[in-house]
This record gives C-alpha cells, sequence and structure tokens, in this order.
C-alpha cells in the first residue's frame, strides 16, 4: 500500500495554490458571467484537487470537489448562468475545501468531513437560472482534450524518476502549456496524466506563435522536467534527447521548512556579529596576512547572507491574491459594491514580515469597505461610480516597501468623529476640538465611530493596531483623508528584518543604531544654521528648514556640553529631522534584536543589536523621533505616544500645524 505520509507537505502546497487560483477564478466568473476562461480555470482546479485528494485518501475532500465538476459542466455548455448565486454556493464549496485541507496537518478532518458533504449536497441540489439549449457551447477546456488530434506542433516532455505526485506535476507542466497557447492534444489522455500512468514521459500538442525556444523554457522551469523537445511541423518522429545546456538559465525549487530558514538566518546574523570582532581584532594587530584573510572570510559571509536573505524574499502577492475574497465578502455584507485592484504583487518581503502584515492589511481593506465605502444610494447621490474602488499597491520607495490601501470612498467625518469622542467621554461637551485633536482620537485604542457592533465594526481595534504593528517592524504609518474624495493609508515597511545597514552614533558616552534607510546625510554641526527657540529649533537645509531634536534633551542625558556636535538628517516618509549626536561612529551591517521597553517608557526604540567590540546599542526609531521633531517644532509636548502620522486635507487647506502624534492641514 502506498504511503502518502511522505506527501503530505507537497499535498498541501499543491493544493493551497489551487484553491487560490479556484477563488481567483470564481471572482473573475462574477465579474465577467459569460467568459470562457473563468469556468475552465475553475475546473482545472477543482479537477486536480479530485484526483490529489483522492489518492491521498481524503474522501470527502474528493467527493467535494467532484461535485462541482458537474455544475460547471452545465455553465460551460451554456445550460445554466453564471449567476451571483451560482458564485455563491461554488465560493462555500471552496471555503469548505479550504477548511478541510487545512486540518489535514493536525489530523482534524473528523470534524470537516461533514461540512464538505453539506457542501457537495448543496453543490448537487443546485438548480439556478437555465439557458435555452440552443445557446453556443463554450469549447471543451483541458479535462476533455482529444487524445487522437493532430492539429499543433509536437511537444514531448520527460519528467525527473523521483518525482513525488507525478501526476500533479504533469498536469501543471499541461496547464502551462495552456498558457502558451492551445493545446490540441494529449498522450495518453488527462485522466492517465492525473493518475500518473504515462511511464518517464508524455506528449501533447500545441496551437501557439511562440518560438521553440520559449515553450521549451517555460515547460522545463515547472521543475522536475528532465528534457522537453518541441518538434517541426510534420517532424514527428524526433528523438527526445536532453539538448546540451537545456537547462541553463532554468530555476530548480526545492520546498524548504521555514525552520530552517529562520535557523540559517539566525546562524548568519551570528556570522555577522563574529565578522565585526574579527574586524575590530585585525585592525588593532596590523597584521597583513590576518587583515587579509579575515578580508576575504568577510566577503563569503556577505555573500553567504545575500543568499540566505534572497531565500527569504517572498513576492508579496503571495498574501496579496486572498485579499479580493476578503474586499468581496465584507461588500456583500454590508450591502455595497466594492472591487479590489491590486498592483506591485511582484515587489518582494521578508517571509517573516509578509507573516506580520497579512492581519493589518486585511484590517485596512474591511475598514475601506465599511468606513471608507459609501451605500450605493450614497453615492449616487454624490455622483460617483455606484461601484466602489479599493486599490490595494505595493511599491519600492527607497530601502524600504510602501504598502498603500486606497479608497475613494467619502474620507473622515470630523462631526461624527466629535460626537463619538463626546458620547464616550473623551471631550467636554462645550470643547471646540482642533483638527489635530480629531486625528489624535482616531488613533486612541479602544475608539470607533461605528454606531453598533458587527463583525466588522465596532470593537475599537482600529489604526492603533495596525500602527503598533508596523512599528514593531520598524515601519511608519501615514494616512492622508480628504472629504469625500476618500482615504489612502500608507505603510512603510523595511524588506527584511534581520539584518539591516545602520549608522552608529555615540551620545553621552553611549551607542545608538540609526537604520540607514531612513539617513540623508550626515555632518558637522553649524550652529549658525540653527534658528528658533531652544525649545524649537529648525535647521537650515537646501531644501528648506527641518525640526531639531537633541538626542542628549529627548533622552534626558546630562545637558549639552560646548564640544564639536554632529547632526544626523533623518527622513520617515514625508517628513525629516536632524537630530543632534556627539558623534557619527562608523556604519555597518547590524543584527537585529527584539527590545521590549519598560512600560511607561517613550516608544523611541525599535530594537537592539551587538556591535563588533560585544557591546550592546539599542535602535531608534525614526519614525518616532519625526513625530517628536515635528511636534516640538510646532511648540506641542515632547513626550511620544504614537507613530503616526494622519493627515486631513479640504480644498481650502493652507496652513500646517502639528500636535502630539499627528499632523494634519487645516483651512484658514
Amino acid at each position: 500500500m502506498l504511503d502518502t505520509s511522505r506527501y503530505a507537505d507537497l499535498f498541501l502546497t499543491e493544493s493551497r495554490d489551487h484553491l487560490a487560483a479556484m477563488s481567483e477564478a470564481l471572482l473573475a466568473l462574477e465579474r465577467s458571467p459569460r467568459a470562457r476562461g473563468p469556468v475552465d480555470a475553475v475546473f482545472r482546479a477543482a479537477h486536480t484537487l479530485k484526483g490529489m485528494s483522492a489518492a491521498m485518501g481524503h474522501d470527502a475532500i474528493a467527493a467535494l470537489a467532484h461535485e462541482i465538476e458537474p455544475l460547471l459542466e452545465r455553465v460551460r455548455r451554456r445550460e445554466l448562468q453564471a449567476t451571483r448565486a451560482l458564485v455563491d454556493v461554488l465560493l462555500a464549496g471552496a471555503d469548505a475545501l479550504e477548511a478541510a485541507i487545512a486540518g489535514v496537518p493536525s489530523g482534524g478532518l473528523m470534524g470537516t468531513d461533514d461540512a464538505c458533504r453539506a457542501a457537495a449536497h448543496r453543490i448537487a441540489a443546485f438548480e439556478g437560472v437555465t439557458i435555452a439549449s440552443s445557446a453556443p457551447s463554450l469549447p471543451t477546456p483541458a479535462a476533455g482534450i482529444s487524445a487522437v488530434a493532430l492539429e499543433g506542433r509536437l511537444v514531448r516532455i520527460r519528467v525527473s524518476s523521483d518525482v513525488p505526485m507525478r501526476g500533479v506535476r504533469a498536469f501543471l507542466i499541461v496547464r502551462r502549456a495552456e498558457s502558451l497557447g492551445r493545446v490540441s492534444a494529449l498522450t495518453p489522455d488527462l485522466d492517465a496524466l492525473q493518475r500518473g500512468e504515462f511511464g518517464r514521459g508524455f506528449s501533447l500538442r500545441i496551437v501557439t506563435d511562440e518560438p521553440r525556444d520559449a515553450i521549451e523554457h517555460a515547460l522545463l522551469a515547472v521543475g522536475d522536467v528532465e528534457a522537453v523537445s518541441v518538434d517541426g511541423e510534420g517532424d514527428a518522429e524526433r528523438a527526445l534527447e536532453p539538448a546540451a545546456g537545456a537547462h541553463a538559465g532554468v530555476r530548480r525549487h526545492v520546498r524548504v521548512d521555514t525552520r530552517r530558514l529562520d535557523a540559517l538566518m539566525n546562524l548568519v546574523g551570528e556570522l555577522v556579529i563574529a565578522r565585526g570582532r574579527l574586524e575590530r581584532i585585525a585592525g588593532a594587530m596590523e597584521s597583513d596576512d590576518l587583515t587579509q584573510g579575515v578580508g576575504d572570510a568577510a566577503r563569503l559571509i556577505a555573500d553567504l547572507q545575500a543568499e540566505i536573505i534572497a531565500s527569504r524574499m517572498l513576492p508579496v502577492a503571495e498574501v496579496f491574491e486572498r485579499f479580493p475574497r476578503v474586499v468581496r465578502d465584507a461588500a456583500r455584507q454590508l450591502g455595497k459594491n466594492a472591487e479590489l485592484t491590486i498592483e506591485g504583487g511582484d515587489i518582494e518581503l521578508d517571509r517573516s514580515v509578509l507573516d506580520v502584515i497579512s492581519e493589518p492589511v486585511m484590517h485596512l481593506l474591511r475598514n475601506a469597505v465599511d468606513h471608507g465605502l459609501e451605500s450605493p444610494v450614497e453615492r449616487a447621490a454624490a455622483g460617483k461610480p455606484l461601484t466602489g474602488r479599493v486599490t490595494l499597491t505595493a511599491s519600492r520607495e527607497h530601502a524600504s516597501v510602501a504598502i498603500r490601501v486606497r479608497d475613494d470612498g467619502r474620507g473622515v467625518d470630523r462631526e461624527r468623529v466629535v460626537a463619538k469622542a463626546r458620547a464616550l467621554g473623551m471631550l467636554d461637551a462645550a470643547a471646540a476640538p482642533t483638527d489635530d485633536e480629531i486625528a489624535d482620537l482616531i488613533a486612541r485604542p479602544g475608539f470607533s465611530t461605528a454606531p453598533e457592533v458587527t463583525a466588522f465594526s465596532g470593537r475599537g481595534v482600529g489604526i492603533d493596531v495596525v500602527a503598533s504593528t508596523v512599528r514593531r517592524l520598524g515601519g511608519a504609518v501615514e494616512i492622508i483623508s480628504v472629504r469625500g474624495e476618500g482615504t489612502c493609508v500608507t505603510l512603510r515597511l523595511p524588506p527584511t528584518l534581520a539584518i539591516v545597514r545602520a549608522v552608529v552614533a555615540r551620545v553621552a558616552g553611549e551607542t545608538y543604531a540609526l537604520p540607514a534607510a531612513h539617513v540623508v546625510t550626515a555632518l558637522e554641526l553649524d550652529r549658525r544654521a540653527l534658528s528658533g527657540a531652544a525649545a524649537a529649533e529648525r535647521l537650515a537645509t537646501r531644501d528648506g528648514p527641518v525640526p531639531v531634536i537633541r538626542l542628549r534633551t529627548l533622552l534626558e542625558m546630562e545637558p549639552d556640553d560646548d564640544t564639536l556636535k554632529q547632526v544626523v538628517l533623518l527622513r520617515a516618509g514625508e517628513r525629516r529631522v536632524a537630530l543632534v549626536i556627539d558623534e557619527v561612529v562608523e556604519q555597518r551591517e547590524i543584527v537585529v534584536k527584539p527590545f521590549d521597553a519598560a512600560l511607561g517608557t517613550a516608544p523611541l526604540f525599535s530594537g537592539a543589536t551587538i556591535l563588533g567590540d560585544g557591546a550592546p546599542a539599542l535602535i531608534l526609531d525614526v519614525a518616532q523621533l519625526a513625530a517628536v521633531g515635528h511636534r516640538v517644532s510646532a511648540g506641542g509636548p515632547r513626550p511620544s505616544t504614537g507613530a503616526i502620522a494622519i493627515e486631513s486635507r479640504q480644498a481650502t487647506d493652507s496652513r500646517q500645524v502639528t500636535t502630539d502624534s499627528t499632523v494634519l492641514r487645516r483651512p484658514q
């Protein structure tokens, strides 16, 4: 009997990929009910899940996937309309599949088998809206490809002898071929392929304009493929032999447990610390041989570090792909129309960053639909399209990654915020809060303007939670809200967490680190460039005056002496601040260690590190420093309470004021 346990990880990975493809295709089908592509995509995903689940012995999962096929067959033959109700029942089936597959590692299938059977029954019993039988039928998808058609170029594929779940691999190859053109024939047929009944290789015919090299490269890139041969027209007898250099430039993938990647990152972090110590010792001993040897080791460690970091990077699409369903479901439950557009899915982040930001981004998307977008009636009255738009984008900005959630909704409702704050006792009845105070209220823990607790609103889990999560990653949050036009929330994140380049500074004998991604420049302090009172100094720069923070004063150290000082110009998003220190020691790579500040202290540090001499150093939170600088320069209090910048604009905006942890613009 086949031992399926060795294939469990592969089954889970492949199944999740097919479930993601199924959900994406179902949402596309809802948007374009007469489109052929989404129907075929759902059919392929369900068919593959059925075969994989049956092979693994998960009968209830296989049965549910099987029930999806005849329903889609009726849609494909134009016997049934792809209505919203049909998409709903199929999405419910996809949810049941996802829950069942998620229970596989823990053996939790007992609780999900009944759910799978119930979902299968609902799908089998679905009647829907029928179409006249005279309607034209769609061409048969991959599951029904003829094995005898001779149209197109003959492609022969040989898979690796040790490939696990070879039927799944064969299907992935066929699916990749379909992305190049129309697959007109398969030998053996698709059912036999998915059962793995094809020896070492199989063949297909494809109608495509792609050149031979492009076809070979695309199919080899699927992985676990030894050779691909593309015959010319009529050259059906060409032998299938691996061409010299056929695998050159083709990526081969090996799945690695993430715990091993974490362990490797920890080890390379320790190597970076050891490298710093060796470089320090070699510099003190003045030995050319030792210096050269340490230099060679340092280069090797740097190369190893770069490769390990690269192995941990994943495109944000890995997380973003499930968010269209989140927006769709939230809009349906709230009686709104919403469409999510995703841009920049190929931008890469460390998997540890991706794991952490998933929930904050999901919260922002739901918040955009709930608080941001208006109802269809309100949008019609405002002259807006009935369907609200939510955009999720990722982009590289300098050395950070910016993730933005933007909606075209109502913007921040000032009156509603004031009324809720008064009801909660946060404001006196006679108080007339400024825009600064309004923004501060929005960012307070537990504050919500929702009239009642629902699945989406009213629990006070808001921007403060998002901001605190992003801050723990060494990032920052910015909000721009335009009344009547919408809101944009930007999360600025470091691409990776474990090892960063930093500027090491010294103040009153203590050492601190500043992430180099936020450092614009460092220079000697010219006191003639300072202006303003001591409590609100500004430094003249080429791009205009910048708020000044003296780190000695901020950290309540001994007062500044008359010795020569240096200033580091920092940037956090659109904010700049000049940090006065005693001296810049060096610039080097540091290993970031978690840091939990004592309760009641200002949140000015985002982590800690060990320097080359073995001494610890705290890593300064640049977003917090920038917030403090802008607040102090406007005459506000010095203690910091948050790391969030909120900008609320209207058409008559003309001057900027600052308070506490917020920046707003108010009309004159």
